[in-house]
C-alpha cells in the first residue's frame, strides 16, 4: 500500500491544480483551432501541443534539462532561432508586388503606428501604477504590433529578457490568430463599396531588379541604422539566395527543411512559456492585452493610410490591402484576399496585398534597429 500510495503522490494527477488545468484547456483550444478551424495550424500546433506538455505536472518538460527548456534556451534566449527564420521567410519572399506597386510601401510604414502608440500606452499603465513597466520593457512589448514573431523575439532578448516569454506566446498567439483579429476591423472602417475596389493587373518585375533590390536596401538601411542589420541581413540574404538563381539547392533548403524544422523548435519553445506559473501573472496578462492593442492599431493605421491615399490617387486602391501592412506574413494578405472576395467575387487582391505585407516586414525591422539603437 505504501508503494502505491507513493506512486500515487508523483502521479500528475496529485499534483495538478487548477491553474495547471486551465492552461491544459487554452492549449487543447489551440489544437482544435489549427485542426478543425484551419487557424496556421503551423504555428498553433506546435504551441499548443508545447503548452500541453509544459503544463504537466512532474514532468518538468519544460524547466531545468527539459527538452523544451534546452529549445527555449538555446534558440529564442539567445535569438538564434528569430535570425535563422528570418532568412527563411526571406527565401520565401516575393518582392514583386512591391516593387511593381512601390507606394504600398506607405502602407507597410503606417502600419507600425500600432509599435510606438503601444510603448505610449505601456508607458501609461506604469505612470498610471497598474505595471511596472519600464521604457526597455514597453518598447519590446511594443513590437507585437508589428504581427512579426521573430523581430518581437529578437527585440525583447535585447531589451526585456524577463519579459520574453510571455512577448513570444503573445506575438505567435496574434499572429496564428489574424483570421480572427483583422476582418471585424476590416469592415468596420471600410465600407462596401470600398472593399469591392477591383486593383488592375499588376506590372511584370524585371529579374534584375529583383536581383538589386535585396542589396540595395540592406545597404541603404543597415548603413542609416546598423543596429537593424542582424534582421534584415539575414531577412535580405535569404531573398538573395532566393533571386540570384544560382544557389537553387540553398534556396530550396532554406524554404523547406530549415524554416519548417525552425518552426518546430521555435513553436515548441514558445508553447513551454504557456506554463501556469509563468503564464498566469498581472504582467504576462497585461502584455497579452497590450498586444492585442498593438495588434489592432496597426492593422487599422494601414486601413486608414490607404483610404488617405486614395483622396490624391487617380486609380484608387482597395482600403483592404492596407491591413497586409502588419508583417504576418503571408497569412495577413490572405486574409485581405478573403475579405475582398466576400465583398466581390471576382476581386483577387493577394498579390496586390503582399506588397504592404512584405513592406510590414522590413518596417518592423527598421523599427526593431530604431528601438534597440536608443535603448539597447
Amino acid at each position: 500500500m505504501e508503494l502505491i500510495y507513493q506512486l500515487w503522490l508523483g502521479s500528475g494527477l496529485a499534483q495538478i491544480t487548477l491553474p495547471h488545468a486551465a492552461m491544459m484547456l487554452i492549449s487543447m483550444s489551440l489544437l482544435y483551432l489549427a485542426i478543425h478551424k484551419g487557424f496556421e495550424p503551423l504555428l498553433l500546433i506546435p504551441i499548443g501541443f508545447g503548452g500541453l506538455l509544459s503544463n504537466i505536472p512532474g514532468a518538468t518538460l519544460a524547466t531545468g534539462s527539459g527538452i523544451l527548456h534546452v529549445f527555449y534556451a538555446g534558440g529564442v534566449e539567445t535569438g538564434v532561432f528569430p535570425l535563422l527564420i528570418f532568412m527563411g521567410v526571406g527565401a520565401l519572399t516575393d518582392f514583386g508586388p512591391l516593387l511593381s506597386n512601390p507606394k504600398t510601401l506607405f502602407l507597410g510604414a503606417a502600419a507600425q503606428v500600432g509599435i510606438f502608440a503601444t510603448l505610449l500606452g505601456a508607458l501609461a499603465l506604469t505612470r498610471s501604477g497598474i505595471t511596472d513597466f519600464s521604457l526597455s520593457d514597453a518598447a519590446a512589448i511594443g513590437i507585437i504590433g508589428g504581427a512579426d514573431g521573430p523581430t518581437a523575439i529578437y527585440v525583447a532578448s535585447m531589451l526585456a529578457p524577463q519579459l520574453l516569454g510571455a512577448i513570444a506566446v503573445a506575438a505567435y498567439s496574434y499572429m496564428a490568430l489574424v483570421p480572427v483579429i483583422q476582418p471585424p476591423i476590416m469592415r468596420l472602417l471600410t465600407t462596401r463599396r470600398e472593399r469591392e475596389i477591383v486593383m488592375v493587373q499588376l506590372r511584370e518585375v524585371s529579374r534584375v531588379e529583383k536581383i538589386l533590390f535585396p542589396l540595395v536596401m540592406l545597404l541603404l538601411v543597415a548603413l542609416l541604422l546598423p543596429s537593424a542589420a542582424p534582421l534584415l541581413g539575414m531577412f535580405c540574404f535569404g531573398n538573395f539566395m532566393r533571386e540570384c538563381g544560382v544557389v537553387e539547392r540553398l534556396s530550396d533548403t532554406t524554404q523547406n527543411a530549415l524554416i519548417n524544422s525552425l518552426t518546430i523548435f521555435l513553436g515548441l519553445a514558445v508553447g513551454s512559456k504557456l506554463a501556469a506559473d509563468q503564464f498566469l501573472v498581472p504582467s504576462t496578462l497585461a502584455i497579452l492585452a497590450l498586444g492585442m492593442v498593438a495588434f489592432g492599431l496597426g492593422t487599422a493605421a494601414g486601413i486608414l493610410m490607404a483610404k488617405f491615399m486614395n483622396l490624391f490617387l487617380k486609380v484608387p486602391i482597395n482600403p483592404l490591402i492596407g491591413a497586409a501592412g502588419v508583417s504576418a506574413v503571408p497569412m495577413a494578405a490572405r486574409v485581405v484576399n478573403r475579405v475582398g472576395l466576400e465583398a466581390n467575387r471576382d476581386n483577387y487582391l493577394l498579390m496586390h496585398a503582399m506588397g504592404p505585407n512584405v513592406a510590414g516586414v522590413i518596417g518592423s525591422a527598421v523599427a526593431a534597429g530604431v528601438m534597440i539603437h536608443f535603448l539597447a
